[in-house]
């Protein structure tokens, strides 16, 4: 099933002999090995100018392979947490998957310490860029569009969560991960924090890594991790594309800042049509897009097991299985679990157990996406520590405190 072209192993010289990286690679042959020399090359030696985007791992440039192919090579930074095992098993899962919505891998560039990624380039950037947080963009995404996206993110995760063998869980499905070609389709990108679920297994317990805003409250809290997490977060994501806003935005009334909560408000009032994007000038179908909303609700159940499969999504998407008002319960919030509203700490709420609390900085950007990131070493009985870490790209002098309590 692999499209790549067998490329023999070459010897480097400046590779170490019997290397963990070499023993690894030579299991991988269906994928391209590039030099670092042919990296320089093609960014025109990582020229600022060619640099297309910044994430967790490394940044992203532009770049023209040797065979005029337009690529987007990942370079991993020193300090990046994906470490050689992380990079081998992001090479290994998508050098053995095709799928016309996740994002196409070219090849690898292993030399010393460089860890570099090639993939497909994609035109039009990412959700988070263009659709999502007030990015600038001469991208008109009308309601058509938007149901594409949808429903190709959607086939796309269906297809990692129920043909690929063994499953794939992504752990961390949101919109700067959601890539669009010249025609808009969307591609799943970021497979380094990609799980493997052999089909004995119901959920692992791992280092939770994710984004906040998109995490699944079992998953950010018991580290918990099934495919049901990449269902919640896939949930949010529908829901701000729909409505064209980011999942948290501080600068907004505290009853509306985070959209999740927000959907719940406007479900329960029989009001969810007021939550399309404005954008759209009214020019979109009131009954669909309400319920791809209700679909977003069902995706992030508090429950796990309430969420519905990515094929049912991809059927209830697609107008061909009804949508079950009576299954919709109040979403599992983060917030219900972690404070995340703007408010001074608060006292331990009669009946619970132990509760840990500590107070983090994290920058709130004006309508763009928070890039909060969250990572804590936990097991599924570790519910009482809760170890956060946060960045932010916007500026200091929007700083705002936040209380996480975990009870």
């Amino acid at each position: 099933m692999s499209c790549f072209s067998f490329l023999r192993r070459r010897v480097n010289s400046s590779r170490k002999p019997g290397s963990d990286v070499d023993e690894e690679l030579s299991g991988i042959p269906d994928v391209k090995q590039y030099t670092y020399k042919e990296m320089k090359i093609a960014t025109e030696d990582f020229s600022p100018a060619n640099k297309i985007g910044e994430g967790g791992f490394g940044s992203v440039y532009k770049g023209q392979l040797k065979d005029g192919k337009m690529a987007a090579i990942k370079v991993l930074s020193a300090e990046s947490k994906q470490g050689v095992k992380e990079f081998l098993t992001e090479i290994d899962v998508i050098s053995k998957i095709e799928h016309e919505n996740l994002v196409k891998l070219y090849g690898c560039c292993v030399e010393e310490n460089q860890r570099i990624l090639v993939y497909n380039y994609l035109e039009n950037n990412s959700l988070a860029q263009t659709l999502i947080g007030g990015g600038h963009s001469n991208i008109q995404f009308n309601w058509r569009t938007r149901r594409e996206i949808c429903i190709g993110i959607a086939c796309g995760l269906a297809f990692l969560h129920e043909e690929v063998r063994p499953h794939i869980i992504h752990r961390d499905i949101k919109a700067s991960n959601i890539l669009l070609d010249r025609d808009l389709m969307p591609k799943i990108s970021d497979f380094g924090l990609a799980k493997l679920i052999p089909p004995n297994m119901t959920h692992v317990s791992t280092r939770v890594a994710g984004t906040i805003g998109y995490l699944a409250p079992e998953y950010a809290i018991r580290g918990q991790l099934t495919r049901k997490a990449d269902i919640y977060s896939f949930g949010v994501l529908v829901v701000e594309i729909v409505s064209g806003r980011c999942n948290t935005n501080t600068r907004l009334p505290i009853d509306e800042q985070y959209l999740l909560e927000r959907t719940w408000q406007l479900y329960e009032r029989r009001e969810l049509v007021g939550l399309v994007d404005t954008s759209l000038d009214g020019d979109f179908d009131a009954e669909e897009a309400c319920r791809f909303l209700k679909i977003g609700l069902l995706c992030t159940q508090d429950t796990p097991k309430l969420r519905p499969s990515m094929s049912s999504v991809v059927k209830m998407l697609r107008g061909e299985k009804a949508v079950d008002d009576n299954k919709i319960t109040k979403p599992g919030l983060i917030s219900d679990f972690m404070d995340l509203k703007v408010r001074p700490p608060q006292s331990t709420k009669p009946g619970s157990t132990m509760t840990t609390a500590s107070t983090y900085n994290a920058s709130s950007g004006s309508d763009s996406q928070d890039n909060s990131t969250l990572s804590l070493e936990t097991s599924a009985a570790a519910t009482s520590t809760f170890i956060s870490s946060m960045s932010s790209e916007t500026s200091a002098a929007n700083t705002t405190s936040f209380t996480f309590r975990t009870v």
